[in-house]
């Protein structure tokens, strides 16, 4: 096909397009249209009996171009004819300067282009909304702020693009001013877009009045217990306009150049050095409190003793402002909520919309992210910070390095006393020589602690992989704590995987240890343990994982009640933290500690349903194991008064970071979102569209670990972990354990690379997915500020630094702005603008 246009400037260009050349002539007009396309549908107006235009012939704008050819075309000749009408059109709408020549008659946007496919909507006369994207301008920022004189030289146009073609940076930014990111953006126009969502007005109102209801009830839960909350949704909710997606140098800092792509180029700050030595066990001892503490139906009380006079007068730990009977009915209103039909149907169709609306912008925006990396010097995916925020201890080593340690061990240790059995002492060679082992005949397939096909909905099998070659011996002389040998062979393990960690560099890990709750000196033995063995690292910190096992405890009369069990669980904390004299290796511990987890298998049944009627923990003496939710409201109750008392110690506060939403009830996840910081797994959300789009309205991180689940739950293909990521949900990946499930010495980056390959995750997912577990850990902040960016508590690219974690100001900005987005329409239906 021979197409020849007649462009304004004058001359003759000659397109010559063969069939084959359809996508490269397409790609033509999509470079001519990007900074400047008319509206297209005033483009499908046109009549090809009538070109040109009347209206640019009467202002002596020649198009030679065939006319009266719409009966006699072919397909393809109607398709070329449209192409070129289009082409012709934006070139005689171009000035010389480049600048657009607006037209009356054609009425087009300057910045926007409208997808022709809906053009169909037009001519049948219906109104309707139009997606439009937002097409970058000839600049690269809009500027707001106090601007030096020199400044307006650095952001011509003219200049950008000499700039541009020499790959220099682009602009210079003075301290004070803002700079908003200026790339193609998705957008609705019509109607509000939140109209589409339901079938009438009645249900958006109340599927936005419940969902508003239960992101308030969250933040208050959140503030009561000393745990973050989404800064972003607590500003909307609060009426207050949130932080903008503008890029802002603060006054006190120095001038800073910015990319053609909107990150900050050049050195980082003089103050972003690396860190003193990491020492945790040197802490001061604090003098002790005049409380003590009681438990009250399963929760701790302080007291002031009747001898107080008030001279030192401390600080008074306040009392919670909820009781059980507020969270139940919390908890009955979420799950009336996840029944509600409306609000399933509209936020099922917001989730829809964000994860389109999302590949969307990758497909707009993709090499602008990638060019964005590029431009950054050393800093790429091996070498930004992650963390692994789900790994538990007695598994974090994979299947072959623990072979590696039982041979030696059995080399050198092997006349060393290890275990007490039926009343005698054994030593490690008496142990394998019960088994009829020698070091030579142990290999990986003999030590059977990988998972197979066999654990799958089978956590009782998966759980006796614990066990190498199927022996709780072993398990109890190489991975526990507490045994004969004081965990000696465990600690010279979890060392080894520290020193791994510190030469990897970037990879971090937050080990999950077992407090089981059965006596009271349980913790005493831990914090021992750690501190006697030297165990810290600047890679690693610990959370406590409390194993749901009361009814197994009541069996064999080891506890006599829940409240008991709680006391085990937390007296000890609550002792040292009003005088760390009383547990000092205890206080020298909980710095590395960071959070609590609840751990077992979610699938068990459930035989009682936590409501306002349910037993006290004192009164709870049956053999069955309390419900879900019953765990984690006692758990969160006493972490929360444990956190406002060591907030008067300037302590870091424990978060609740459950395992939640791997297997059974949808009311998991409720509960979790009321009361837990983070989560891990969170699998079944993709079964309740409400508690998804609140997860996402809230910003709760999930830890997921998708090589775990395809061995136990769910296999990989249908993971729901790329469907996350596009909504917007905050994900992190994790190993969960590499004992079971990985072969390499890395498997963080094992998780990384086959979730990349499966997933086809570009270089910007995954640094997104790395940013998200340093996000979403631990670790102190001034390790975060180190490896994420000194603003990174910041919402958007406000608190975004891709010379840290190598994540582009677009990706970040498109985050910030779609969340935004989203939560003001829906707070807009609650609470009407004035």
């Amino acid at each position: 096909k021979i197409l020849h246009v007649t462009p304004r400037k004058g001359g003759s260009v000659l397109k010559s397009v063969s069939s084959l050349g359809l996508i490269s002539f397409c790609e033509r007009v999509a470079q001519m249209a990007s900074p400047m396309s008319p509206r297209l549908e005033e483009i499908g107006k046109l009549d090809s009996v009538d070109f040109p235009p009347k209206s640019l012939q009467q202002k002596g704008r020649v198009h030679t171009m065939p006319a009266k050819l719409g009966s006699q075309m072919s397909s393809d000749d109607e398709v070329f004819h449209q192409l070129a009408v289009q082409l012709s059109l934006i070139d005689s709408l171009v000035q010389r300067d480049g600048s657009r020549a607006v037209t009356p008659e054609l009425n087009h946007s300057p910045s926007k282009m409208q997808s022709p496919e809906l053009d169909l909507a037009h001519y049948s006369g219906l109104s309707t909304s139009v997606i439009e994207t937002e097409a970058p301008s000839n600049k690269y920022f809009e500027f707001s702020g106090a601007v030096e004189e020199e400044s307006p030289k650095d952001v011509l146009p003219k200049e950008r693009e000499r700039q541009a073609s020499v790959g220099e940076s682009p602009t210079l930014l003075k301290a004070g001013v803002c700079a908003r990111l200026d790339y193609p953006r998705v957008k609705i126009t019509g109607k509000k877009d939140i109209d589409f969502a339901c079938s009438s007005f009645d249900d958006i109102t109340e599927s936005a009045t419940m969902l508003t209801y239960a992101l308030k009830r969250r933040r208050f839960y959140m503030s009561e217990s000393c745990q973050q909350f989404s800064s972003t949704t607590g500003l909307m909710l609060d009426g207050q306009e949130p932080p903008s997606t503008t890029f802002c140098i603060p006054q006190a800092t120095t001038d800073i150049k910015m990319s053609l792509y909107g990150d900050p180029v050049g050195p980082l700050p003089k103050d972003h050095t690396p860190h003193p030595p990491y020492r945790p066990h040197d802490i001061e001892l604090f003098p002790a409190l005049p409380y003590t503490v009681k438990m009250v139906d399963g929760e701790g009380r302080f007291f002031l003793p009747d001898t107080f006079t008030g001279e030192s007068d401390p600080s008074i730990v306040e009392l919670p402002k909820f009781t059980r009977n507020d969270f139940v009915h919390d908890l009955y209103k979420l799950m009336a909520m996840g029944a509600s039909g409306p609000v399933k149907s509209f936020c099922y169709r917001r989730l829809r919309y964000l994860e389109a609306r999302f590949n969307l912008h990758v497909l707009l925006n993709e090499m602008r992210e990638l060019a964005a990396q590029k431009a950054v010097p050393h800093r790429d995916f091996y070498n930004v910070r992650k963390v692994d925020t789900h790994v538990h201890a007695a598994s974090c080593m994979n299947q072959k390095h623990l072979l590696r340690f039982i041979k030696k061990q059995m080399k050198t240790e092997r006349d060393k006393v290890v275990i007490i059995k039926n009343g005698e002492q054994l030593t490690l060679k008496q142990v394998f020589d019960d088994l009829e082992l020698e070091a030579y005949d142990l290999n990986v397939d003999n030590l059977d602690v990988h998972a197979d096909r066999n654990t799958f909905h089978r956590f009782d099998k998966f759980n006796l992989k614990y066990n190498p070659i199927g022996n709780s011996t072993l398990r109890e002389i190489f991975m526990k704590t507490d045994n004969f040998v004081r965990g000696k062979f465990f600690a010279q393990l979890i060392k080894e995987v520290m020193s791994d960690l510190v030469e990897s560099k970037y990879q971090n890990a937050e080990l999950r240890i077992s407090i089981y709750g059965r006596s009271p000196d349980e913790w005493d033995k831990l914090a021992a343990w750690a501190v006697d063995n030297d165990l810290y690292c600047k890679n690693v910190r610990w959370l406590i994982q409390v194993p749901r096992l009361y009814d197994i405890y009541r069996s064999k009369n080891l506890i006599k009640n829940f409240s008991q069990l709680l006391h085990n669980l937390f007296m000890p904390l609550y002792e040292v933290s009003i005088n760390p004299k009383s547990h000092e290796k205890l206080h020298k511990f909980l710095q590395q500690v960071v959070g609590f987890d609840s751990v077992d298998d979610e699938s068990k049944l459930e035989l009682h349903i936590f409501s306002s009627d349910s037993p006290t923990p004192e009164e709870w003496d049956s053999p069955d194991n309390p419900p879900y939710a019953y765990y984690i409201y006692y758990m969160f109750t006493n972490i929360a008064q444990i956190n406002k008392l060591r907030k008067l110690r300037k302590l870091h506060p424990f978060t609740l970071r459950p395992h939640c939403g791997e297997a059974g009830a949808v009311h998991h996840l409720m509960t979790s979102f009321l009361l837990s910081e983070n989560i891990s797994h969170g699998l079944l959300l993709r079964k309740a569209p409400a508690m998804q789009y609140l997860y996402y309205l809230a910003q709760v991180c999930i830890a997921m670990s998708p090589l775990s689940n395809n061995s136990l739950f769910l296999e990989y293909h249908r993971n729901p972990l790329p469907v996350y990521h596009a909504r917007g949900l905050v994900i992190s990946l994790s190993s969960d354990d590499p004992l079971q499930f990985h072969f390499t010495k890395e498997p963080l980056m094992e998780e990384y690379s086959i979730a990349a390959q499966v997933w086809k995750l570009n270089p910007c997912d995954m640094c997104e997915l790395a940013r998200n577990s340093v996000f979403m850990s631990g670790f102190e902040d001034r390790y975060k500020r180190h490896w994420i960016g000194g603003n990174y508590t910041e919402d958007g690219p406000a608190g975004n630094d891709i010379r840290c974690c190598n994540l582009p100001n677009i990706r970040s900005s498109y985050r910030h702005e779609t969340l935004v987005n989203e939560l003001k329409a829906i707070i807009e239906v609650v609470n009407p603008p004035s």
